[in-house]
């Protein structure tokens, strides 16, 4: 029995690697393709991996799994407690996947076809008032280097709308403080130029003529926001510094990683902008990704009514 056990184990684990093999495959033909980025590569990544270990224990290899295993092993993930919008991203990555497999005659059908997407409501990003962002942005000790940094990094993600990934990887070629701009290039390598207010183009400014230095010494790097080390700076390093942040301004709830992206992006439409520019700005491919913020506007505006208006 132990024997038999031991071979089990093996086979499962020579098919998770063969599966592996095929993933791998499959993510170079799609970045090639679609110049999809890293953190986007990564899910699907995760998410056929789940599945081909899953198939692997069930004796299925992954190239030639079924509708029926593919519902059990959803149906397996809603039990165990999975989100709508978890399982759907999961079926969306197997659907790209599975489409690879047939476009390149790798298997003749695809599974996925009749697979309904679960329903999810789609969910309003929480945003900041004007107020707690000047809260947040007031937080850090800028008579310090890195609180300095810190700041300059909050002004401009509230200055241009920046995803985090673009934030931390922004290198010193790509800002331009005579004409008052940076040159972004964000998700499917599509580049896009984004005005800097005058506020974040005085803490840059500030920014990189003293504190960058003090933080640097000797070191030398092309990243416009490193670390003690002279590293570029991680998303979780990030996130925990605007966490601590938001503590100290008494911001207790709400706050994700691009809180100040949608802030941005809600304040610009609260104030008018045209949601083609804000668009433009965020760097969305489909508008109707930029349209979630008019919801967001007119909630706020909603709130604001009842709460001041006499007959709210």
């Amino acid at each position: 029995m132990a024997l038999m056990a031991t071979n089990d184990n093996s086979g499962a684990a020579n098919a998770v690697a063969d599966a592996e093999a095929v993933i791998d495959t499959f993510l170079d033909a799609i970045w090639m393709e679609r110049g999809l980025s890293k953190n986007t590569l990564g899910a699907y990544r995760a998410d056929l991996m789940a599945l081909a270990r899953w198939l692997s224990e069930r004796n299925v290899a992954l190239p030639e799994a079924q509708k029926a295993d593919l519902l059990d092993f959803i149906a397996w993930r809603v039990e165990s407690g999975a989100k709508p919008r978890s399982t759907a991203r999961q079926l969306s990555s197997f659907r790209r996947f599975f489409r690879y497999l047939a476009n390149e005659h790798k298997r003749a059908d695809d599974p996925t076809v009749d697979i309904a997407m679960p329903r999810i409501g789609r969910s309003l990003p929480k945003t900041l008032t004007e107020d707690e962002v000047e809260a947040l942005l007031g937080a850090p000790n800028v008579s310090e280097p890195l609180g300095h940094r810190d700041r300059a990094m909050l002004e401009l993600l509230y200055a241009t709308g920046l995803r985090v990934t673009e934030l931390i990887s922004l290198k010193q070629s790509q800002v331009n403080l005579n004409q008052g701009v940076l040159r972004i290039v964000g998700k499917g390598d599509r580049e896009r130029l984004i005005p800097l207010g005058e506020e974040s183009q005085r803490w840059l400014k500030e920014f990189i003529e003293g504190p960058r230095l003090e933080i640097l010494l000797e070191r030398q790097t092309e990243y416009l926001f490193p670390t003690r080390r002279g590293d570029r700076m991680t998303r979780q390093a990030f996130w925990h510094i605007i966490k601590r942040y938001a503590q100290k301004a008494g911001i207790q709830d709400g706050l994700s990683p691009h809180s100040l992206r949608h802030a941005f992006a809600t304040h610009l439409l609260n104030h008018g902008a045209d949601l083609r520019v804000v668009q433009m700005l965020l760097g969305h491919s489909d508008l109707s990704t930029t349209q979630i913020y008019t919801h967001v506007a007119r909630e706020r505006m909603k709130e604001l009514h009842e709460r001041h208006h006499p007959r709210g």
